[in-house]
């Protein structure tokens, strides 16, 4: 090749190459089209961010059907809410399973869960939560929680035992994780119910129970 053919070749290259950067960096800073942007947000929480293996369940480990709730033991519409959760779990005892998430969203709500968690280890997880969720009206404004104690003494809890490991890292470590996936799934309120995955978006005994029925109905899928 002659030196005239090498210089137009060149030039001829670097043009090509000036084309294709300048069309790269145009599109790159052009912004991503609405319905592209509306896909990347709208991201359902995963079956991992909803069940984890450190939390509380109440029923069958291996039912078809699994109720989610995000709950507060302070939050009032929590303690309205659970004796449906019961009800649910009585018609349904190998079949419906639910798993507790733990929201802090008012005062005293960490104590009584840092509370449940030391009962979970005594094996008195439900009596002491039925225990303290029946005494609620009593300590709902009260970070100390003293009533919410005293009735999970008389529903059988060992105080000085749980005081003694109430905050281990281990509980911390609990609460903090599910804090961690409350901000993920977007929890602004309790109770928030998931029946396989699927979101309650009204919420009432009879959505919820209509839920689980139509669950059931669909093999639990």
């Amino acid at each position: 090749m002659n030196r005239r053919l090498l210089v137009i070749s060149i030039s001829v290259v670097s043009i090509i190459v000036f084309v294709v950067a300048a069309y790269l960096m145009r599109t790159a800073s052009e912004p991503m089209p609405q319905a592209k942007q509306a896909e990347v947000g709208a991201v359902a929480p995963d079956a991992a961010t909803l069940v984890r293996f450190h939390s509380p369940v109440m029923g069958r480990i291996e039912a078809p059907v699994t109720i989610v709730e995000f709950f507060d033991p302070s939050c009032e519409g929590c303690r309205a809410f659970y004796p449906y959760v019961k009800q649910i779990l009585s018609k349904y005892p190998n079949d419906v399973r639910v798993v507790m998430r733990y929201v802090l969203f008012h005062k005293g709500s960490e104590e009584t869960v840092r509370m449940l968690e030391a009962a979970r280890r005594q094996d008195l997880f439900e009596p002491v939560l039925e225990a303290i969720l029946e005494a609620q009206p009593e300590w709902h404004d009260d970070p100390a929680v003293t009533a919410a104690w005293r009735a999970a003494v008389k529903a059988g809890l060992d105080e000085k035992r749980a005081r003694a490991e109430m905050h281990d890292a281990a509980i911390t470590s609990l609460i903090k994780a599910d804090e961690a996936d409350v901000t993920t799934v977007g929890i602004k309120g309790t109770p928030t119910f998931f029946v396989n995955g699927i979101r309650l978006t009204r919420l009432s005994p009879q959505d919820l129970t209509g839920a689980v029925e139509r669950a059931l109905q669909s093999g639990g899928k």
